[in-house]
């Protein structure tokens, strides 16, 4: 497969301090138990286990994907709730 051929997926995670990240990744199953168990898990997260996978959108390629993730780590807290949220 090449590079241009996979999927990225942004995902976020609610973190056991009840704050969230939001990252991409080409496989978010494996990248959620690194968060929950590795080294290879984010700084900020490593300190914060366990975290829950609360959302995701898929993405053809990497830019789309980064340009979501900083949007949405741009977004206030409530907004990115609204993501998931049904009410």
């Amino acid at each position: 497969m090449k590079s241009s051929d996979k999927a990225y997926t942004l995902y976020i995670l609610q973190c056991s301090d009840n704050t969230y990240y939001t990252g991409i990744a080409v496989d978010v199953e494996k990248r959620l138990i690194e968060h929950n168990t590795s080294d290879k898990g984010a700084k900020y997260t490593r300190s914060r286990r366990p975290v829950t996978l609360m959302y995701r959108e898929t993405y053809s390629d990497k830019s789309s994907a980064l340009k979501r993730e900083l949007a949405i780590k741009k977004m206030k807290r409530s907004a990115k709730e609204a993501l998931w949220s049904c009410g």
